[in-house]
């Protein structure tokens, strides 16, 4: 079951559009998928549910904000696998299962919350609440059987590098960076590899001291995603063409399929509950869509 974390610094790089679409084609192709959102825009959950029903029936019960909240308030281990639903309108049009764990935006509190946790009176208290802190997602995915229940784990993240999104990057065995060419877009990649590098050596010398009660971590990352494409003439327009460039010499893997913009597309598929990918639609613009997103997912399972 390979756990990957979508992540990219910068909001507005269709990350969450990314997301649903893969999960969604991933299903399409026999997969069973479980995603999970850690933004608390909740904007992967408004993918595949309405507002209204979302808030009479998960805001107040059932959202990964309810889980942290558990540990946090009364230090609770309560199971992950109590907040899963199954959103009914994509689901229709699967071959496997397509899950999803809400988020809310209340979870924008939980990091200081958790942050708060982190501190103790010793440093051997403190290298044990790091450690506590951080594998809190990991635990959860491993103590209730959801490794065996599911093919896929996406994990939506905040763009920053908050304790929220450290969770999720312990717990995971890939990161994936959509991205725009363009200059913000870019500008926090090689950041970001750096502020995995340093969790990832913090985390695995607090493990190591911690007597093998704690496994080490090592998330890879699996490629960086060219998204969001703005096309003339059957090639990226010259702007964008000059930051691809500037993306490769970063010396990340680089995806070799492309994802073209189409806003109207992608926000007329948000309002069915059913992504562009499973979309019953024709047209060429339609088709070459798709058929990116398509070849995207190939290559997907190919790395991970």
């Amino acid at each position: 079951m390979p756990i990957v974390s979508v992540i990219n610094y910068k909001g507005g790089v269709g990350k969450t559009t990314l997301a649903a679409n893969l999960a969604a084609e991933l299903a399409w192709r026999e997969n069973n998928v479980l995603l999970i959102d850690l933004d608390p825009q909740a904007s992967l959950t408004f993918s595949f549910l309405d507002v209204d029903h979302w808030r009479l029936n998960y805001a107040d019960t059932t959202t990964i904000r309810n889980w942290y909240d558990a540990f946090i308030d009364l230090d609770q281990n309560t199971q992950l696998s109590d907040l899963i639903i199954t959103p009914p309108d994509v689901n229709q049009h699967v071959g496997g299962r397509l899950d999803l764990i809400c988020s809310h935006i209340a979870l924008i509190n939980v990091d200081l919350e958790l942050a708060t946790r982190i501190g103790g009176g010793s440093p051997r208290q403190m290298r044990s609440n790091f450690l506590r802190i951080h594998s809190r997602l990991r635990d959860g995915l491993e103590s209730t059987g959801i490794a065996e229940q599911y093919d896929y784990v996406l994990i939506d993240c905040p763009p920053n590098f908050n304790i929220v999104t450290k969770t999720a990057i312990v717990a995971s065995d890939w990161i994936l960076i959509p991205t725009i060419p363009d200059y913000l877009s870019t500008l926090g990649i090689e950041q970001l590899q750096r502020h995995v590098e340093e969790l990832v050596r913090d985390f695995n010398e607090f493990a190591a001291s911690s007597g093998g009660a704690n496994a080490p971590i090592d998330p890879v990352i699996m490629g960086i995603v060219l998204n969001m494409i703005r096309i003339y003439g059957g090639q990226p327009i010259q702007t964008q063409a000059s930051y691809i460039a500037q993306i490769g010499r970063i010396g990340l893997p680089i995806f070799d399929s492309t994802i073209r913009r189409n806003d109207t597309m992608y926000g007329e598929a948000r309002e069915y509950g059913v992504p562009v990918v499973l979309r019953p639609t024709s047209g060429p613009t339609y088709t070459n869509v798709v058929d990116e997103l398509e070849r995207f997912t190939t290559e997907f399972i190919s790395r991970s």
